[in-house]
């Protein structure tokens, strides 16, 4: 196996797995539907095409840089014409939109090299306009970062740290410590599920299967780091107190 890295990143992203009616939540971290579907636009494909040779992939996600939740208020309104020919405007519900600001996410594809690699060219030579989650968020900078044959616990635990300079250098320890969740294993313990792993686009007939994920955390170099939490010298620990830093 191999995996195919993309990195996700822009001003707002928003990555829907149980949106309803007039609240349009997001997940804290890329859904599957939604990378599948980045995926699918850049090969070019209608909504009602089948997506059999994606849905055998897997997935991983890696929190660089979180970001922060936002609330937005959507107002619209519908246009009626009248007998008389005259238009009159009519108001919709007021809807809640939610959103990640300034996030930025390592995402990793596992699947047979020819597929991923087919997966990177068409990343970075789109059919369609790629965007995270919503057409209204299109990416910041360039998605594609390559093919590796790692698997894809592996590619989650070595890739570089994809969080802004500005944001690494916030952080002064030579390792930061990033949360992941990725598709299990089957079999493997200490899983939840999600209703987020794509049958059919369709709008006729969308379809979501249930998927098992776990979570955890790996330890990333800082390349902006100075800190060495395991050697930083703290006076108080002879008298047993806490660090001063």
């Amino acid at each position: 196996m191999s995996v195919v890295a993309l990195r996700l990143a822009g001003p707002l992203q928003s990555w829907g797995a149980g949106s309803r009616f007039v609240r349009r939540a997001t997940e804290r971290e890329p859904t599957k539907s939604g990378v599948i579907g980045l995926v699918a636009a850049a090969y070019g494909l209608r909504r009602t095409d089948p997506l059999e040779d994606l849905l055998g992939l897997r997935l991983g996600v890696r929190a660089d840089q979180p970001g922060q939740l936002m609330r937005d208020f959507q107002t619209a309104q519908r246009a009626k014409r009248e007998r008389d020919g005259s238009l009159t405007w009519h108001s919709l519900p007021l809807s809640h939109r939610y959103y990640l600001t300034d996030a930025a996410f390592l995402a990793v594809l596992e699947g047979d090299r020819s597929l991923v690699e087919s997966i990177d060219q068409a990343i970075r030579a789109p059919q369609f306009p790629l965007y995270l989650g919503r057409r209204s968020c299109p990416p910041a900078g360039p998605i594609a970062l390559g093919v590796t044959d790692d698997d894809l616990h592996t590619a989650l635990a070595t890739w570089s740290w994809q969080a802004g300079s500005a944001v690494q250098r916030q952080h002064r320890e030579r390792v930061v410590r990033l949360a992941i969740m990725r598709d299990a294993a089957p079999g493997e313990p200490g899983t939840e599920s999600m209703r987020d792993a794509p049958v059919s686009f369709d709008p006729n007939r969308r379809e979501y299967a249930w998927r098992p994920v776990t979570r955890g955390s790996v330890e990333i170099a800082n390349p902006h780091g100075v800190v060495d939490p395991s050697t930083e010298h703290n006076p108080m620990s002879a008298l047993g107190g806490p660090s001063c830093s």
